[in-house]
Order: C-alpha cells, then sequence, then structure tokens
C-alpha cells in the first residue's frame, strides 16, 4: 500500500520519539551527516559477520590495502606500492608514510599480517588466499612480503574484498570465530562508543589523523578519502514510511533503503534526489541448513528450489516498480561478466501442491518441524520471508515462521546445533555486495564445516570453484561461471529469488556520493 504526503507527516509524528535527535545533534547543523542505514550493526567484527549493515560500519573506521573502485578494479590503498618476482610467486607490500590508528599508533606490517591472517580464516575469497600462500612474513615495519605456491594475479583483487581491513595486531589476534569488540581502527572515522544506543544509533567522528592518499581520484573504496564533515550519525528506523516522512521535514540527509512503496511520495519531494548507487543489488536467497533434517535431503532442497516462482517473490519486494527486479536470475548480477541464465528453469514455479505434498513425502519428510528464520526490520527480506512461509505450508511443510529483528537473525544463522536447541532450518537473506560479482568471492557456493552459515557438502562446487581460479582467460572463466551455476541448481545449497536494486533517497544538497555500498568520504553539503 503507498502512503500519501500526508499520511507519511503523520506517521513522521508517531515515530517522532525514535527519531529525535539531541539539540547537540541538531544544533551541528552542516558539520554532520544524519544518516538512516538499512540495519542496526548488531556486530561490529566484519570478519566475524558477513552482514551488510557490519560491512558499511567497517569501512568508516578501517581501511584496505587495496580499496575497489566503482569498476570493480583494485587500487592501491594504504599501500605505497607493491612489486612481484620474475615467477610470479613472490610479492612484497610497502606501506604509505603517515598511517595511524585511531589510538594515534603507527600502523605496522605487524597489524597487516595479523589481519591478513585472522581475514582469511574466515571469507571466502580469504581462504582462496590462504591456500595458495606459503609464507606472509614481516620484512620491516612499513614492508611485508608474500610467498605463493603458484602465480596468483588476483591477489590484489583478493586483498581489495571488504572485509580485509586492518587492525591493530593486538585486536587482529583475536580468534576469528570470535567477535572483536574494539573497532579500533585507522580509517577516516572513528567509532564513539559513548554514543552507542543497541538497535537505535550509532555515532562517528571524523579522525584527524587520518591521512588521505593525494593520488588518482575517488571512486567508491579506492582513491583519497576525504572526510568533509566532522561527525556521522546513524539513526535506525525499522518503520520506513516513517522514516521516509523524517526525510521529507530535512531530519535526515540520506535514507540508505527506502521500501519500493515509498519512492513515488519521495520522488515528489522538491529537496530529495532517488538514485541507484549499488549496481551489484540484491539476489534474494533462501538458505537452507544442511545439516539437520529435513534439508540435509537434496531431494527435499530440490523440490522446494522446483516450487520457487522469482516473480512472486520479486514482486512482493519490488512490485510497485517492475523496472528494478529481474526474473531468470542465477548466481551472480544481472550485467556482471560471470552471470547467465544457466539452469534457471530448476526454478520451475510449480503450483500442483497436491503433487508436491506426496513427492515431499515420497522423498523422505516426516513431518520434522521447519525453523524459518525472516528478518521482520528490513522491508525486502520481510517480504521475501513471508512468501517463503507461505509457499512452504502450501508444500506440505510443517512451519515454524520466526520474524526476527535483523539482529537476531545474524546471530541465530550461526548455531549449528539441532532445531530442539535452538537451531534452525531456513534463513532469508539478499546476497549482495562483491558476493555478487566475483566468483571466489561468492560465498554462497562455499562447501563444507568452514563454508557460510548453512554448511553444505558440496565437493563438486569446490572442485568447478578451483578450476575457475586456474583458468587462463576471461573466456575459459566464464565457461566454468556457467557450470558452477548448473551445479549449484543440482546441489541446492540455497535458492536465488531474483534480483532488485534499490535507489537511495538523499537530499539534493549533498555531493559527491559515490556509487556502491554507503561510503562517506567526499561527500559534501552544498552551500547556498
Amino acid at each position: 500500500m503507498r502512503l500519501s504526503r500526508r499520511g507519511l507527516m503523520a506517521a513522521s509524528a508517531a515515530g517522532a520519539a525514535a527519531l529525535s535527535m539531541p539539540s547537540i545533534v541538531q544544533a551541528q547543523g552542516a558539520r554532520e551527516l544524519r544518516f538512516i542505514p538499512h540495519a542496526d550493526p548488531t556486530s561490529l567484527d566484519p570478519v566475524w559477520t558477513t552482514a551488510d549493515i557490519t560491512r558499511n560500519h567497517a569501512h568508516l573506521v578501517y581501511d584496505q590495502l587495496y580499496g575497489m573502485d566503482e569498476n570493480f578494479r583494485p587500487h592501491l590503498q594504504m599501500l605505497a606500492g607493491a612489486t612481484t618476482s620474475a615467477d610470479g610467486k613472490l610479492w612484497e607490500f610497502t606501506l604509505r608514510d603517515g598511517l595511524k590508528f585511531h589510538d594515534n599508533e603507527p600502523v605496522r606490517a605487524q597489524d597487516v599480517v595479523a589481519s591478513i591472517q585472522r581475514w582469511w580464516m574466515r571469507d571466502a575469497y580469504g581462504s582462496v588466499v590462504r591456500s595458495r600462500t606459503d609464507e606472509i612474513a614481516v620484512v620491516n615495519d612499513k614492508t611485508f612480503r608474500m610467498r605463493l605456491k603458484q602465480p596468483f594475479v588476483l591477489l590484489p583483487e583478493a586483498l581489495a574484498q571488504p572485509a580485509c581491513v586492518v587492525m591493530p595486531a593486538r585486536i587482529a589476534a583475536t580468534d576469528a570465530n570470535t567477535q572483536i569488540t574494539d573497532p579500533t581502527g585507522s580509517g577516516p572515522f572513528r567509532f564513539l562508543p559513548g554514543e552507542r544506543v543497541s538497535g537505535s544509533r550509532v555515532g562517528y567522528a571524523r579522525y584527524d589523523g587520518y591521512v588521505p592518499r593525494t593520488d588518482g581520484q575517488t571512486s567508491f573504496l579506492a582513491g583519497p578519502k576525504v572526510a568533509h564533515f566532522e561527525r556521522v550519525t546513524w539513526t535506525f528506523q525499522p518503520d520506513p514510511a516513517t522514516a521516509a516522512a523524517a526525510m521529507q521535514k530535512n531530519e535526515y540527509d540520506w535514507f540508505e533503503a527506502p521500501s519500493i512503496d515509498l519512492l513515488d511520495v519521495l520522488k515528489r519531494d522538491r529537496d530529495i534526489q532517488l538514485r541507484i548507487l549499488n549496481r551489484m543489488g540484491g539476489i534474494g536467497c533462501i538458505r537452507f541448513n544442511h545439516l539437520h533434517a529435513p534439508f540435509d535431503n537434496v531431494a527435499i532442497r530440490r523440490l522446494v528450489q522446483a516450487c520457487v516462482n522469482q516473480k512472486d517473490f520479486m514482486e512482493a519486494v519490488a512490485g510497485a516498480d517492475p523496472s528494478l527486479y529481474r526474473t531468470g536470475v542465477g548466481l551472480f548480477a544481472p550485467g556482471m561478466p560471470m552471470a547467465s541464465e544457466a539452469g534457471t528453469e530448476a526454478v520451475a514455479a510449480r503450483i500442483d501442491f497436491a503433487k508436491v505434498k506426496q513427492e515431499l513425502t515420497a522423498a523422505g519428510y516426516k513431518g520434522e518441524k521447519v525453523v524459518l528464520l525472516g528478518p521482520s526490520t528490513i522491508p525486502s527480506l520481510h517480504a521475501q520471508s513471508q512468501v517463503t512461509a507461505d509457499l512452504l505450508r502450501k508444500m506440505g511443510f510443517n512451519v515454524d515462521y520466526l520474524a526476527l529483528e535483523w539482529g537476531a537473525v545474524v546471530t541465530r544463522r550461526a548455531s549449528k546445533e539441532p532445531i530442539d536447541k535452538g537451531g534452525w532450518s531456513i534463513f532469508i537473506t539478499n546476497l549482495t555486495s562483491l558476493s555478487n560479482v566475483f566468483v571466489p568471492a561468492n560465498i554462497a557456493i562455499r562447501s563444507g564445516p568452514t563454508a557460510w552459515f548453512g554448511w553444505p557438502d558440496a565437493p563438486k562446487l569446490e572442485e568447478l570453484r578451483e578450476a575457475w581460479l586456474n583458468a587462463p582467460d576471461e573466456a575459459e572463466q566464464k565457461r566454468l561461471a556457467r557450470e558452477l551455476q548448473l551445479q549449484s541448481f543440482r546441489d541446492v545449497p540455497h535458492v536465488p529469488t531474483g534480483h532488485f536494486l534499490g535507489p537511495a533517497a538523499f537530499l539534493k544538497n549533498l555531493t559527491g556520493i559515490q556509487n556502491g555500498w554507503p561510503v562517506f568520504w567526499g561527500v559534501r553539503r552544498a552551500t547556498a
């Protein structure tokens, strides 16, 4: 249902308590950027979780060795330079001058090595680097080296992945399976723990000790990261109508993810601009727990896949503007080099549910409870969760649908326990970020006990992924990406539910907003 401007203003009044700002914040005016994120960052550790909101937090407070530009090419960021040996196996990296952490300690090669070693224990692309590295070692405070088992020209691309951030060695020493609690970084903004209100507010201040690059142009995560605002304040609002109304009253500058039904209303406001910043978009995902019944059974997973209608899911997400979604989607975002429609006929949109119920029993389903974790505070996920619950019930599953705020889903999906001990069967998410672009970064196709939540056993996917990494050219990469997608539809680690793009809303007096997920350097408020 679409809301009128009057309805939005009423919603704003109703939600005033949730969005009210301290007078000190209001008084800062042009010095502060006021942002409404898509979720509240339950975790502050970008290595421990793949949640997009934690990634966005991380790129305020941390910096990276390489920065990815808006065309997904890596550039030197914290590095002054990198050299390789003639055989391509030895890489030596040198840090830029002037790099400091927020506690004013210098960034050293020891910090970088510890950060890479923590990152590669959990990250999909990081595991590739770990498996191909014979040695990573400190040469001196500003230099480290990596000795590889074989040439690997994709190393800069790997080190530019969003979770490969540099922490102090004392923090990076934390086991990768344990969340860090100290977000000390060396990025352009520092986290303000005294302003953190769980579930509502996060505060950041410009770090005056940050030294931006002086060469190149700012493009997404690459180039000079110049912080023009003294502060960035995130205020999460679970009700999109209330958030949109606050935007119309100029109480906030930037609304990351307005629901599709509100776009027409926001578009009519002369002070607000709508723009698709992130062409990676989101691929909806029904993610199975492969450790426990019933989804340890591939025949049952395939039956769910056969009953999914991507159009039903995407209409629930973006039916108000069909130009924003695509169906016939597999592992990668449409328009990306590795994208294809290979195997998508497996998502067959079956509706003969009487027969499906018989096939479900024949496949081995014994009426086990299916615990569905449905995020309720992110509109696109809430819509897909409801469609999933309805579909599973029509198929004959015994569904326990838990509508939870996103942070609770992030925490619970990490559990490998059985259902009766707090486990889960399915969670709904959107596959986003560089996972939709690069094969090695695609978290949904990893296999084994250290894989992404769900822990599928799919050795053929691992075999094809390794072949892709060794492909001699892009033509062979594309062929293998098609094979990977075909195999994914056979193994069914998850079911893709379609691809959609979501415009961001921001006041027209903001300039310098980068394409990609939200980053806060380069952004200015234009003067009248």
